[in-house]
């Protein structure tokens, strides 16, 4: 094999390349020159590079088309660095054991130590499944034009490994998310006078519908479907009655009920008029006997469900979520990914991939 692909399991080539990575800054739908870098990594390798956008994926050389595919996934979008910074957020130093830098934990950490392990593997002709590395966008914002845009170019996956920061243990499952606007209507008037319909109130009453009520069927691994008010709006001066209150409700779902499900249940005991933003972002997961989960229990791995939702969702294959880093890390000030848990990316995805493949 070529000395290149062996060296890219070190710490060190790793370390470089997320620094490299967080040195770019890639917002979500502005992820051009980072597109821009990872294909100058594969293409350094010899390796053909396919591109859609700010999409860059590859597959391994002895692709079988007579063989399942197994996709390595996770992106290279960005959130926008909060208020509270104080370091440069695309300086992406080391100090103390930690790597700073917006985008190290979520995920270029996981990004990179899954680049690593496909070039390992790469020219490997023997493999139980085919290989596809996919860098992609717009993650942070659900947007059409990240996996969603290529999943028909991939050609049939039967399973994928997403990266995403999860202290390297399995996500075998992963909660839904449906944004619900509710529109609470009352009758406006002056405040001074008792027949008014006050719209906030008819809000609160379905508020408080969805904090006593809940949803009968839980599962095992991601608990029940949670409901939360997160924004609310109405009124326009002290002295009128609002004809119109809109909130919005974040829906987190179990596998148990599909968001259209969930959606016609808040219709039937809800008083406001609700809109869906989007059903698409369903709960996923993956059988317990699959080789991703079998092999995971082997190598005493542990195995979760998740609360947070990634591109999994947008997925029509079972997937599992898995990566170096800390999920409550993410979207924080002073952002950072530990070496300590690089190495563990880095050595637990090469693992898991050898004992499946």
């Amino acid at each position: 094999m070529d000395t290149k692909t062996i060296s890219t399991l070190d710490l060190s080539w790793v370390t470089q390349h997320v620094q490299q990575l967080v040195a770019i800054p890639s917002f979500s739908k502005e992820e051009q020159d980072t597109a821009d870098f990872i294909a100058k990594i594969l293409s350094n390798h010899g390796i053909p590079v396919l591109r859609d956008k700010n999409n860059v994926w590859a597959k391994n050389k002895h692709f079988d088309a007579g063989k399942p595919t197994l996709l390595l996934n996770s992106h290279h979008d960005t959130v926008k660095p909060n208020a509270n910074y104080t370091r440069d957020p695309h300086d992406a130093c080391v100090v103390d054991d930690k790597l700073y830098g917006l985008g190290s934990n979520d995920a270029g950490g996981a990004l990179i130590c899954l680049l690593a392990n496909f070039l390992h593997f790469y020219e490997q002709a023997e493999l139980k499944y085919n290989l596809i590395f996919a860098a992609t966008t717009e993650e942070e914002i659900s947007g059409k034009d990240g996996i969603a845009r290529i999943l028909p170019q991939l050609g049939e996956i039967d399973a994928a490994i997403v990266g995403e920061p999860t202290q390297m243990h399995m996500a075998v499952a992963e909660k839904g998310l449906l944004v619900i606007d509710a529109y609470a209507k009352g009758k406006p008037g002056h405040a001074a006078h008792y027949d008014n319909e006050n719209a906030i109130e008819v809000a609160v009453r379905d508020i408080r519908w969805l904090q006593q009520n809940y949803f009968e069927d839980v599962s095992e691994l991601l608990g029940p479907v949670k409901t939360t008010v997160t924004q609310i709006q109405a009124g326009t001066q002290h002295n009128v009655v609002p004809g119109e209150c809109h909130f919005v409700i974040d829906v987190r779902t179990n596998e148990k009920y599909t968001n259209k499900e969930v959606f016609e249940i808040l219709q039937r005991h809800l008083h406001s008029s609700l809109k869906a933003r989007s059903f698409r972002l369903n709960s996923s997961g993956i059988a317990s006997d699959h080789d991703l989960v079998l092999a995971a229990q082997e190598l005493g791995i542990t195995r979760y469900g998740s609360p947070t939702i990634s591109d999994q969702a947008l997925m029509p294959f079972p997937s599992i979520k898995m990566g170096p880093g800390v999920s409550q890390r993410s979207h924080t000030a002073d952002e950072f990914i530990t070496l300590h848990e690089l190495t563990l990316g880095l050595k637990q995805y090469h693992k898991l991939l050898t004992h499946i493949l």
